[in-house]
């Protein structure tokens, strides 16, 4: 992975190559932005263009240093990832150990904390007095969803680098010259904030089951109700979809946003293109205020499962919501 190969984030990339050119490098990062927005593969990329030994503002991705960075085996760059719920004091103990040694030929030190916001209190008051007080040349990478999330002083001691979503359109765009099937390519990147994200779901087992399924749960719940209770039953619960349960709220949610749009006339943005003959027949049997409440509500029952509800009184609620508008 070098800086050219990550998709969008042409701020970021400037901001970082400039340092790179410039030897201007801040001592410490705070790399903030939603999951799949590139963020961890830039903080990889700034790391091998530090090590490069052929490049200065990139990475070549073949020379040992690029590679050694790539298997995550090189003697001066260490990754902290949460253990269990948090990062825990004991782990930027073991950092702070580790960075008492001087760096190999490289000079600098390098560490890339993932889920940042997840440090314990004790474990970013610990790592706050080691950004202050490094024990030589080193720079810090604080990945995280939500940097207003770290303590303040570590805010103001780190260089804020922000990774926005990449623009839907072009993001589909991409996804569709890449070959992906559309049907799958639009609730993806709805759902998604980047490509590889996107590709992830793209590419999982159960995302189009995820998919079919929904579409015929609304169908049936509007249709012929009972079935659909069945449906949840035997195409829900008791499969491998329970584990992602939340998603079918996505879905549902992006579904109820084409009713709407269906029911205003457009019909140019719409996800789940391939089932228009039926969304728009069904579509016109409610107003707009209708299918807006029920999105509404397809946001609060998510909101209950992540609460750990009961996942099948949650969805069987949707369900009832939908059918007694």
């Amino acid at each position: 992975m070098s800086f050219q190969a990550i998709r969008g984030q042409a701020a970021a990339k400037r901001l970082l190559q400039n340092g790179l050119r410039h030897d201007k490098l801040s001592h410490a990062y705070i790399f903030s932005g939603p999951i799949g927005t590139g963020r961890a593969e830039m903080a990889v990329a700034l790391a091998k263009a530090v090590y490069c030994s052929t490049m200065v503002e990139d990475a070549c991705g073949e020379c040992l240093e690029c590679r050694k960075v790539e298997h995550h085996n090189h003697a001066d760059l260490h990754i902290v990832e949460p253990d269990g719920a948090s990062i825990k004091i004991e782990q930027i103990r073991q950092l702070q150990k580790e960075f008492a040694y001087r760096a190999t030929a490289s000079g600098t030190k390098i560490y890339i904390i993932h889920q940042a916001e997840k440090m314990t209190a004790a474990a970013a008051n610990s790592l706050l007095k080691f950004l202050e007080e490094p024990a030589s040349k080193v720079i810090a990478i604080l990945i995280t969803e939500n940097g207003n999330a770290l303590l303040p002083t570590i805010q103001s001691r780190a260089q804020w680098i922000s990774f926005t979503p990449m623009p839907r359109d072009d993001l589909i765009w991409s996804l569709l010259q890449e070959g992906h099937p559309e049907v799958l390519v639009r609730p993806a990147a709805h759902m998604a904030a980047g490509i590889e994200a996107a590709k992830e779901l793209i590419v999982s087992n159960w995302f189009a089951e995820m998919r079919n399924v929904v579409l015929q749960l609304a169908k049936e719940t509007l249709t012929r109700f009972p079935s659909s209770i069945v449906t949840v039953q035997q195409k829900l619960i008791k499969t491998e979809l329970a584990e992602h349960m939340s998603n079918i709220f996505d879905l549902l949610i992006l579904w109820f946003k084409d009713m709407v749009q269906l029911r205003l006339g457009r019909r140019d943005k719409l996800v789940f293109m391939d089932q228009l003959d039926w969304m728009e027949s069904l579509a016109s049997g409610k107003e707009v205020s209708d299918w807006v409440r029920m999105m509404e509500q397809a946001v609060q029952l998510q909101k209950r499962l992540r609460f750990n509800a009961n996942t099948q009184l949650v969805v069987e609620k949707m369900l009832v919501e939908i059918q007694g508008v």
